[in-house]
């Protein structure tokens, strides 16, 4: 186990400096932020204009509804523009925002070569959306994913155990515990193999699942001295799988990983980046959660969920 960083705040301080922040910069009349969580299926929303005094006032939404925010925390791309040029793509939420916004932005939080987050800015004047202003809402995502990424660091899991999270209702879960020795490798594998199978996943999917699960938790079994956790999670043909460590202290930074393509864990990390739709990690005070999602070919079979 490992300390937590020196003076890095915690997860609602983080969230409601940042807030602050960013609805006091100029022309902006309201501002929001989505974590992801469930292994990026879901995301926690909070916003400036809520009671965030006591506790943070959190909602779960679903990352793939469509909405600027979702698309910038899915893809890591900006999405900004006034109410009349977005609305084309996204009508029913232009339809619901007040009178007095005339634009939007919606910025990734970028931290360790992938997404964390991200954060909205609704404006009440008129904005350029020229190359300076582009830059620095990219600079200032930047600068916010490696706040967040410290302040998860520092935060510790109520419940370390995968088993206790939630699970959609209606999808498919299983949850396999791995014990810390190489040789787990291989059962976890099987495990994997077999529940998709059960759930009726299309082979070239398994087989991408297998791969990026193997090289995942080979990391976790050669890091840690505690094994790990992982589960799977079928909803509404979306495969996600999450891997959680018990010990390891190694922030994943992709951004390292590509000036490495020898080493022989920073190739695996490749291949996870390659092979997944996206992928993700959190490093906090007991151990390292990393997640990949694949959009299989699902064929229904009749299962229960486990």
């Amino acid at each position: 186990m490992h300390s937590a960083d020196a003076g890095a705040p915690d997860g609602d301080t983080w969230v409601r400096s940042a807030l602050a922040e960013l609805s006091a910069m100029p022309g902006v009349h309201r501002a929001g932020l989505a974590l992801a969580e469930g292994g990026g299926r879901r995301l926690l929303f909070s916003a400036s204009d809520r009671d965030n005094g006591v506790a943070v006032d959190w909602c779960e939404v679903d990352a793939y509804e469509d909405v600027p925010l979702n698309h910038s925390v899915r893809t890591g791309e900006q999405v900004v523009g006034t109410l009349d040029h977005l609305a084309g793509e996204y009508p029913a939420f232009i339809g619901r925002q007040a009178a007095s916004t005339c634009a939007i932005a919606s910025v990734p939080m970028v931290s360790a070569g992938h997404v964390h987050g991200g954060f909205a800015l609704f404006y009440d004047t008129p904005q350029p959306f020229d190359h300076q202003q582009m830059q620095g809402l990219e600079d200032l995502g930047a600068r916010l994913g490696a706040g967040l990424r410290r302040a998860q660091r520092a935060t510790t899991h109520a419940s370390r155990s995968l088993t206790d999270e939630p699970v959609p209702e209606g999808a498919m879960a299983a949850t396999y515990r791995v014990v810390a020795h190489p040789s787990a490798v291989g059962p976890a594998r099987g495990f994997m193999r077999s529940s998709l199978s059960g759930w009726g996943v299309d082979a070239d999917t398994i087989e991408d699942a297998v791969l990026c699960l193997s090289e995942l938790v080979t990391n976790a079994v050669i890091h840690t001295e505690s094994g790990c956790e992982l589960r799977v999670v079928l909803d509404h043909g979306v495969l996600t799988t999450t891997i959680r460590d018990g010990g390891s202290s190694r922030v994943v930074d992709l951004s390292r990983v590509s000036v490495e393509p020898l080493a022989v864990h920073g190739r695996g990390l490749q291949i996870v980046s390659a092979v997944a739709s996206r992928w993700g990690s959190e490093l906090d005070a007991v151990g390292m959660t990393v997640w990949f999602v694949l959009e299989p070919t699902v064929e229904p079979k009749l299962s229960e969920p486990v």
